[in-house]
């Protein structure tokens, strides 16, 4: 394999709900689930059963025809918008599903993009241009021009960025690999004033913070805004590949025929398994108990020694750290049985499945305590 992503640490050959295990035999409290998408965890029975199903009765037929997966899945997540005029495009990752979002906003026929600093929307060559990372985009300039790039949550400067001539606003309703960076309430309703005033897009990010993550379908519900589009992936195919980009309103009828595809975007078998991990969602009630467990760990967490803060809602969690050392945290987490990730030099993100138990919530918090501890004395 080529070098981008460094050498593994591990290589996992199995999982069953939270618990993954290694070509050793090693098993691990899995807290980051894919990076926040396997959320019914590992071999789920009701997304491995709905996916055999598909893949033996009908498994691609390209874009020229529709199928009752794909359907049925476009017809949920309309549903979830609250709009009976949002139409949906399904894709097979976040990345792509915001360079959709970026095309609809050409079709405005203007060009200017206001995003994030800090903010993450993907690494094909449109996304990493509105992704708000120097670090990721400076080894692949030029990218595309006419992109600003504002600190979060400041209304003031969004409001000096954004002009008659912005086609599109858009930004994560919570960062998550800046770190899990938390808007103040009122921000994103903030935005949707602005857009109102100018007539730019306003679009929500929504692949880290969607499908139930954070309590909510989408991530930006508890300040009762309607964005122009929405973008999925990560946890709608419950760990298969697949993205949708959810336009409301006017901006819905913006993408034209023959103006945008993909070869393999919402193909049955991922549609099958979005399906499944929706009915799974709202049949065990995972959203509330989602919040239920952001409860425990925030209060367990935030009074532990050398923990300055624990930011972000339901199970997308930022845990900062008062020191810089959120690496060697997660690297000794890891060598104790749990994976998490380490965003940045001080913070830990997890993100476990939405089918975590209090059990293994208490596990964690036992394990994270005394790893934390030994890592400051070490």
């Amino acid at each position: 394999m080529m070098a981008n992503y460094g050498t593994p640490s591990r290589t996992f050959v199995s999982g069953k709900g939270c618990v993954i295990k290694d070509d050793y035999g090693n098993s691990y409290l899995d807290f980051l689930a894919g990076i926040a998408t396997n959320v019914l965890g590992h071999a789920h029975p009701a997304i491995v059963k709905s996916v055999s199903t598909q893949v033996a009765t009908l498994g691609h037929v390209s874009n020229f025809f529709a199928h009752p997966q794909g359907l049925l899945l476009a017809s949920r997540l309309q549903a979830m918008t609250g709009d009976s005029n949002s139409r949906v495009f399904f894709c097979n990752s976040g990345a792509e599903a915001n360079e959709a979002a970026l095309k609809i906003s050409r079709r405005t026929g203007r060009s200017k993009i206001v995003a994030a600093q800090g903010s993450f929307h993907g690494r094909t060559m449109g996304a990493l241009s509105i992704t708000g990372q120097p670090a990721k985009r400076e080894p692949f300039t030029p990218l595309l021009k006419g992109i600003t790039h504002v600190p979060f949550g400041d209304l003031a400067a969004m409001r000096r960025a954004v002009t008659k001539r912005t086609a599109m606003v858009i930004v994560e309703p919570i960062m998550g690999e800046a770190g899990v960076i938390t808007p103040e309430d009122g921000y994103l309703a903030g935005l949707r004033l602005i857009c109102d005033q100018t007539g730019a897009l306003l679009v929500f990010d929504c692949v880290q913070t969607g499908i139930g993550r954070t309590g909510q379908w989408f991530g930006f519900e508890h300040e009762k805004v309607k964005p122009d589009i929405v973008t999925l992936a990560k946890g709608l195919g419950g760990g298969l590949p697949i993205g949708a980009t959810i336009a409301y309103g006017s901006a819905a009828q913006l993408l034209l025929p023959g103006d945008h595809g993909t070869t393999f975007g919402g193909s049955p078998i991922s549609c099958a398994a979005g399906n499944a991990v929706l009915d799974v969602i709202l049949k065990n009630k995972l959203m509330q108990s989602a919040r239920s467990h952001e409860k425990k760990i925030k209060t367990k967490i935030s009074a532990l020694p050398g923990v300055k803060e624990v930011r972000g809602r339901g199970l997308l969690l930022g845990i900062e750290l008062e020191s810089p050392i959120a690496k060697s945290v997660a690297a000794a987490l890891l060598d104790s049985g749990v994976i998490v990730n380490a965003a940045n030099e001080s913070t830990i993100r997890i993100a476990p499945p939405l089918i975590v138990t209090a059990l293994q919530i208490e596990k964690f918090i036992s394990l994270f305590t005394k790893v934390l501890k030994e890592v400051h004395h070490g």
